[in-house]
């Protein structure tokens, strides 16, 4: 004879069978004892959980030749015959692939015959939701006003696409996920019935595995008995569902936590040559971080860990980690896990997440500790604390003397900009410190922007743009933006559009591409100052900015004097003023 299915040899044949129900199955024989069965019954919640086993149950109860009764004696004809499926009277429809109007109007039809081998025709309708809309409206009516001798029993994993008309003509029961106790007793009993030696903590790990449902457990188990035999242990369950030992979980946990990025890759290469799955592995690593995080808020939790099932071998771990951080982890790991389902190099993006995990720039445990400690107003925390608050504050008041006093800096007088600087928010003016480029005086550069040399320099300015690009062509990318307005005998100033591009100009790196490429183009050293377009459209605009007056000298013709020098020094100065006519002695 041919091999059954644990999860259908031990379907539950009675409601006492049923693990983790018990709100729904005392209802239900509360119902059958005192004769209130009602004609259309909603079985809803996950998959797994018992909806199919308790309407094969419940057709059985109302049905059993010794009955109506709480629970069905599964000896006489009626409950056998049942649960082999072989009475016509009770009838299991999927709709999935029967959820068409004309399915539901032929239930309509049939439903006005008497039943013709037991007491109530007992329709089980499976995936419910999955009816079209004509359907359910097909069997509203029906589902309403029954005739007496039908049973309706709807079950669904997605009871929110149901109408709210049909939910209203039925009883309702919710389904819960079992628990992890409920399940490792039932997963006990089962091996103990087939001669199965299981290991406590193997039965335990697939329980956490199913994820409350019973019928994965089972069979997962039954899986797991064909790959072992008569014994499993806790190894043998690893290997065959793909999962890693909490152990070495802690060992990456505490490898992420030190940013050791090669012992990371080291670890994830030696689960790929276990044959390890990486989307597998990233999910257990999410359960994995939950896990730590729950022990983090509360230390007694140790039975609402979902994979971990030795916590002390993480005890090392959680001083590694702080809540802040491992909510940031999860983030990270939640967004790769999106990403791999469409991905064709699962492995790789795995990587990619660890290495991502080990690059973040995050506070040490220490510093979230400090704080609270300073919260929660312990001496040593909040001394320490108060201790570099005044080091900070003094160090702040020199800066503004110095700001105020006009102090010259490399690459520019800040003098005139500190007022400027001291209104800004504290984080604009640590941006701008590091700029050359509001600090320079641009005084010589406006009085020097139509000198000869410039117009030179203007006119290799497209070789030198040549040049970048050959060299470092994302330089030039940026570089591109500015202008060349002015320059002196050791720099060059251009004026740029976009911030963004100035500041990447500025860089160390980029401008000493820069500069380097001017040293060749025209032989000597030029600096690269950097200006924005706007400023430098004042500062040329400013009228204190001048080129020096030029003085007005009178001269007789011919480059002689003459008898009327008198003459023409009095109608000067009637002409220009005092002020602007200057008499030299030749």
């Amino acid at each position: 004879m041919a091999h059954i299915a644990l999860y259908r040899s031990w379907r539950p044949q009675r409601f006492q069978e049923i693990v983790g129900q018990q709100h729904i199955t005392q209802t239900l024989q509360n119902a059958l004892r005192e004769g209130r069965v009602t004609h259309a019954y909603l079985f809803s919640g996950p998959r797994g959980t018992g909806k199919t086993s308790a309407a094969k149950v419940l057709s059985k109860a109302v049905n059993c030749e010794r009955g109506p009764a709480e629970e069905p004696c599964n000896e006489c004809d009626a409950c056998i015959r049942i649960t082999s499926g072989s009475v016509m009277d009770v009838i299991e429809i999927d709709a999935a692939s029967n959820r068409g109007v004309e399915e539901i109007r032929d239930i309509r039809d049939k439903v006005k015959y008497a039943p013709t081998e037991v007491r109530y025709k007992v329709y089980i309708i499976d995936e419910v939701h999955m009816l079209t809309t004509e359907a359910f409206n097909a069997l509203l009516k029906t589902l309403e006003e029954p005739p007496a001798h039908v049973m309706f029993i709807l079950a669904t994993t997605e009871p929110h696409r149901l109408p709210a008309t049909i939910i209203s003509r039925c009883q309702r029961f919710d389904f819960r996920r079992i628990s992890l106790q409920d399940q490792v007793d039932r997963l006990s009993l089962i091996s103990k019935q087939e001669g199965i030696e299981a290991a406590a903590d193997a039965l335990e790990y697939i329980a956490r595995l199913s994820d409350g449902g019973m019928r994965d457990a089972v069979s997962l188990l039954d899986q797991i008995i064909s790959f072992t035999g008569n014994r499993i242990s806790y190894q043998d369950v690893l290997d065959v569902s793909g999962g890693v030992a909490s152990e070495q979980f802690a060992k990456l946990a505490a490898s992420v936590a030190r940013q050791e990025i090669g012992d990371v890759l080291e670890q994830i290469d030696v689960f790929m040559q276990d044959g390890k799955s990486a989307e597998k592995l990233l999910e257990n690593l999410i359960y994995c971080y939950r896990d730590i995080l729950m022990l983090k808020l509360l230390p007694n939790a140790a039975r609402m860990t979902d994979r971990l099932l030795n916590v002390e071998a993480f005890g090392d771990v959680l001083d590694l980690y702080d809540k802040e951080r491992i909510f940031r982890y999860i983030d990270i790991l939640n967004h790769y896990q999106a990403e791999m389902k469409y991905s064709v190099q699962p492995q790789t993006l795995f990587e990619v997440a660890m290495m991502k995990l080990c690059s973040l720039d995050l506070p040490e445990p220490g510093a979230s500790s400090a704080r609270s400690n300073v919260q929660a107003g312990t001496s040593a925390g909040a001394g320490e604390v108060a201790r570099l608050e005044l080091k900070v504050n003094a160090l702040e008041q020199k800066i503004e003397q110095l700001l105020q006093s006009g102090v010259k800096l490399a690459g520019g007088d800040i003098g005139n900009a500190s007022a400027e600087a001291k209104n800004q928010p504290r984080s604009t003016v640590r941006a701008s410190a590091p700029s050359t480029l509001r600090t320079a005086k641009l005084d010589e550069y406006v009085l020097a922007k139509d000198h000869p040399d410039v117009q030179k320099i203007l006119g290799q300015w497209s070789k030198t743009l040549q040049r970048v690009k050959e060299t470092k062509i994302t330089v030039h990318a940026w570089f591109t933006d500015g202008e060349l307005v002015s320059a002196t005998d050791d720099a060059v100033l251009v004026a740029f559009k976009n911030t963004i591009h100035r500041e990447t100009t500025e860089k160390a790196l980029n401008k000493q591409v820069i500069e380097q490429v001017l040293q060749e183009v025209y032989g000597k050293p030029l600096k690269l100052v950097t200006v924005m377009q706007k400023d430098w459209k004042d500062a040329a605009s400013d009228s204190k900015v001048q080129a020096p007056q030029e003085v007005l000298q009178l001269e007789p013709e011919g480059g002689e004097a003459s008898g009327h020098g008198q003459d023409w020094i009095n109608e000067a100065i009637s002409l220009f003023g005092e002020d602007l006519v200057v008499i030299k002695d030749e």
